[in-house]
């Protein structure tokens, strides 16, 4: 009987060795070597201070900024802990409630504005925390932005199209600003006008 237990605790060791300390120290170092940015969190700094992540959506609510997309994790909004979507079907009553919310909030922040309100302004993305909204869904609130910063809309457009990132390898999906990026790049340029 004991020569049955010994081997199948050398190789209870060996697993719990293998797959316990090395292969994660090997993905470790191999992501530091390789994707240090991406390990590290995508982390955007400014005078030495983490103030987001390139891939981790954030909530901005003052007129002076854009707005990402709606989060529907919990308990706070783009809770990178707790990604997910709102699992609201298209029928449910609730998520017709929230999407009016929503129309009714941009209406009211923006009361002149009578174009038609992008879907991804309306609706939260399936992981709750998308950094990334559409070139339509940022020009939208061109004219909101610039009034509540005194810049000319021209120059607040002309930052969304900088900051536009082109469909991934020219096919893929669509082309997209990153959120986070685009208030920066107005901050800094309200910084220079002032």
């Amino acid at each position: 009987m004991p020569s049955i237990f010994r081997p199948a605790l050398v190789l209870f060791g060996a697993l719990t060795l293998l797959c316990c300390a090395v292969y994660p120290l090997a993905v470790t170092a191999i992501g530091q070597a390789a994707f240090a940015s991406q390990a590290n969190g995508s982390l955007v700094e400014r005078d030495g201070h983490p103030v987001g992540s390139t891939l981790i959506g954030q909530s901005f609510s003052s007129p002076r900024y854009f707005w990402g997309r709606p989060s529907a994790t919990t308990p706070m909004a783009n809770n990178a802990a707790g990604s997910s979507g709102s699992n609201l079907g298209p029928t449910n009553p609730a998520l017709l409630d929230a999407v009016k919310g929503r129309i009714a909030a941009l209406r009211a922040a923006d009361p002149s504005n009578a174009a038609a309100i992008p879907a991804d302004l309306v609706s939260a993305s399936a992981s709750g925390l998308d950094p990334e909204i559409s070139v339509a869904a940022a020009r939208y609130q061109v004219a909101r932005v610039a009034a509540a910063r005194q810049l000319g809309a021209e120059r607040v457009a002309a930052l969304v199209a900088a900051g536009t990132a082109p469909q991934y390898f020219g096919f893929f999906g669509e082309a997209r600003v990153n959120v986070l990026a685009l208030n920066l790049a107005l901050d800094a340029e309200t910084a220079h006008t002032h």
